[in-house]
């Protein structure tokens, strides 16, 4: 039996002419188709195994070309593992490190605390020392200061009285309206009581008086109608006699307990 990618054998002979020559004829009618078939099947044979081969071929070029692209992403898998594995030993190295350091941080920051708290509890107990010991002043510093409160709120009334008095005067002076022997009045009866009153007299509120008469021109715009925004000099002097009831206050206190 022949292979079919062997080539037909052409060697194919009619009967005998002892058959005579009808014989012969339909030998030969038979012998072409049958030829045709041989030579359909060979070529076909031929071409089936081309195309094998062929897909043979392409099957194998695609599985080795899908093994090298599967490879290619092993391996870039791998490296992609081991620099994710390196990226995260270094950090947590680092967070070791860091670790470490807010460790040694605590143990140093409760050292300090402790020695702090050393320091404050000695600074409480001195300060407790030093209360007792100044307990009795302090009853003394309160009492003279209680005293001295009398005089404060008297030298206040004083200061608020001149306040009014002095305003009323600026209003008048700015006025294009009121007559000017008004404020004259006003200024004489305010010196005769800086003259006569003891805390006038004490704060010297006779020359400021004088200054600011003399130099207080200050007025509001035209349509102005508070009377406190007359006026300049007057209340400098005015905040400035406050600070002074304060300040005397305070150092007839002082005098009092270091003359006791």
């Amino acid at each position: 039996m022949n292979n079919l990618n062997d080539p037909p054998n052409w060697n194919i002979r009619p009967n005998s002419r002892a058959d005579g020559g009808d014989g012969s004829r339909w030998n030969y009618a038979l012998l072409v188709p049958m030829l045709g078939l041989a030579a359909f099947r060979w070529i076909w044979s031929r071409e089936s195994q081309k195309e094998i081969e062929k897909e043979r071929e392409a099957y194998r070029q695609r599985t080795a070309a899908f093994q090298r692209d599967l490879e290619a992403k092993y391996h870039a898998v791998i490296s992609e593992n081991r620099r994710a594995v390196a990226h995260l030993s270094l950090e947590l190295e680092k967070e070791q490190n860091r670790t470490t350091s807010y460790r040694e941080a605590l143990i140093s920051q409760g050292r300090k605390l402790v020695e702090e708290k050393k320091l404050l509890e000695q600074e409480r107990a001195q300060v407790m020392q030093e209360k007792r010991q100044l307990q009795p002043l302090r009853s003394t510093y309160l009492s003279f200061l209680e005293k001295e409160e009398d005089w404060q709120r008297r030298a206040r009334l004083v200061l608020r009285e001149f306040e009014d008095a002095l305003t009323e005067r600026q209003s008048i002076y700015c006025s294009l309206l009121l007559p000017r022997s008004r404020r004259l009045e006003i200024e004489k009866r305010l010196l005769v009581r800086a003259s006569a009153d003891p805390v006038a007299a004490e704060l010297h509120m006779a020359a400021g008086l004088t200054d600011i008469f003399k130099h207080d021109t200050y007025c509001g715009d035209v349509w102005n109608t508070n009377r406190r925004q007359n006026g300049r000099l007057m209340w400098l002097y005015l905040k400035y006699w406050e600070l002074i009831v304060e300040l005397k206050k305070y150092k007839a206190v002082e005098k009092a307990i270091l003359e006791k």
